[in-house]
């Protein structure tokens, strides 16, 4: 919960820059309000603005926010296994599948834990993501530059923060460095969106061969059970 509510707190403040930038870009406030409320990917919908802003059609901007918006499809899969809703909740629990929630949920190991974290972070972020958003897009251009005032980074520390116990060994922090430089060798070359979705694939791959390195260990000759 302290995981979720930390995550809540962070990513809900860049909402006020989301209001600001949107409302910038030409989208009224109730625009702005509803991006937020029914979106609610804040990738995507800094792209979906992005697209706007510099004269770009709907679909344009449409696609480029699906693009961003299909890792969250890939996150539902292993939420569905870890979070288990039942009823009415499967579908508010897949309207608040996210990054933060998916990251507050994957860092824990007890079930339960699972469970606290990825429903706080998850209804956690939603709330203050569009009370901010209404913040920022009351008071728009007055805020100025959100880089001013720290908001632009506010996600991403929250991001490392989950992130850095989690590299405490050689393969994980080679996982991340590989990830790291395809998705800076792939953005200026791929449409937004999918140089995540690179690193990603590339990511599985990595722990898919480790596991085939894995098993082939276990199963090779002279080993006892045991020891397998």
């Amino acid at each position: 919960m302290r995981i979720g509510l930390s995550l809540s707190v962070a990513t809900g403040l860049y909402g006020i820059s989301f209001g600001a930038l949107s409302v910038a870009a030409g989208l009224s406030f109730w625009q702005t309000v509803a991006l937020s409320a029914l979106m609610f990917t804040g990738g995507s919908q800094f792209a979906f603005i992005g697209v706007v802003a510099g004269g770009g059609a709907g679909a344009s901007a449409l696609g480029a926010a699906t693009l961003l918006g299909v890792r969250n499809a890939v996150y539902g899969m292993s939420m569905n296994a870890l979070v288990r809703p039942r009823g009415g909740l499967r579908l508010l629990a897949a309207h608040v599948t996210i990054d933060e929630s998916n990251a507050a949920a994957s860092s824990q190991t007890h079930p339960l834990e699972e469970r606290r974290g990825f429903w706080t972070a998850g209804v956690g972020v939603w709330l203050l993501w569009n009370l901010f958003t209404v913040v920022g897009a009351l008071l728009g251009n007055a805020l100025g530059d959100p880089a001013r005032w720290g908001l632009d980074g506010a996600a991403v520390a929250a991001f490392l923060g989950l992130l850095w116990p989690r590299l405490s060994a050689r393969e994980p922090v080679a996982v991340a460095v590989v990830c790291a430089l395809v998705t800076a060798l792939t953005i200026p070359v791929l449409p937004p969106g999918l140089p995540i979705l690179v690193a990603a694939v590339v990511a599985a791959l990595l722990g898919r061969s480790r596991r085939r390195g894995a098993d082939a260990a276990g199963a090779a000759p002279g080993r006892t059970e045991a020891g397998a």
